[in-house]
């Protein structure tokens, strides 16, 4: 029996979407739980082939299964992946080398791999965020640690945005295809991320807000700078962004979120920026 739960996400233009009313944009642009205890969640993508999802072992491990979107007989025939773990201490399997996976680490499993998750405790399962992008060539199956990650800190107190960028993918570490993945941690009292914001029209981003409280919330801001909407989202919610919308957001406390780009060009400063000013 099939441990896995998927959609189709269909891409939306900017016109069409600068006329959505709030269901609509939440329908389309907010994804549903990702973390469902014993289930596998993905969410197929039509910007840039991207999948999002989330897989909760407990008492037993979850195989990566396929899904009819992608259209091959195994998930990665065609595929790259990063699983990062964002709950209790896991694994993750890559045909059969086993990495342990703790709180913010991530695994990279490349073009062809079999891959499966468990948790050590079931009463404290790890929650594997997973994203996964058309591949080209097999690269090595690796752990990716937050010490192996490039930091940088940006922002001050004074502007509400002091934070901490966590690159795993770098040109000096692990090797992907076209899969960037990084976290943004910010600074207790800080609460704003990626403002002053951008485009990058050459990749699509997906965000992940957690470490939010119960009550909290992150109102995501996105849309063309000349035609912003927001989604209100809660803690372990993830956004799609299209490659012409901007993906920025305030909270109403500090938080981390993941941040994730597939598209033509890895490369970090490959950005379109957007003043303050030109905001509307």
């Amino acid at each position: 029996m099939s441990h896995t739960d998927f959609t189709n996400r269909f891409a939306i233009d900017p016109m069409t979407a600068a006329g959505f009313n709030t269901a609509q944009l939440r329908d389309h642009f907010l994804l549903p739980p990702l973390f469902v205890e014993g289930r596998i969640q993905l969410h197929y993508t039509n910007y840039d082939r991207m999948i999002v999802g989330g897989a909760t072992p407990t008492s037993s491990p979850l195989e990566l299964e396929t899904i009819k979107p992608a259209g091959t007989d195994k998930l990665l025939a065609r595929r790259e992946l990063i699983a990062v773990n964002i709950g209790g201490a896991g694994s993750v399997t890559v045909d059969g080398e086993k990495f342990a996976a703790g709180t913010r680490d991530m695994v990279y499993a490349g073009l062809g791999s079999s891959v499966t998750f468990a948790s050590d405790d079931a009463t404290n399962p790890a929650k594997f965020y997973l994203l996964s992008a058309p591949a080209h060539f097999k690269h090595p199956a690796q752990h990716i640690g937050i010490s192996d990650a490039k930091r940088i800190d940006l922002g001050s107190q004074a502007t509400s945005n002091e934070r901490s960028i966590f690159q795993f993918i770098h040109p000096e570490g692990a090797k992907t295809c076209q899969l960037v993945v990084g976290m943004t941690t910010l600074a207790e009292g800080s609460v704003w991320n990626t403002m002053p914001c951008h485009i990058h029209d050459r990749r699509m981003e997906a965000y992940l807000y957690f470490d939010l409280p119960e009550k909290a919330r992150v109102i995501h801001l996105m849309g063309e700078p000349d035609e912003t909407r927001h989604l209100i989202v809660k803690n372990e919610e993830a956004i799609l962004s299209p490659g012409w919308s901007i993906h920025s957001g305030a909270g109403t406390s500090s938080y981390t979120f993941i941040w994730a780009m597939a598209g033509d060009n890895v490369d970090y400063t490959d950005v379109d920026p957007v003043a303050i000013e030109d905001l509307k």
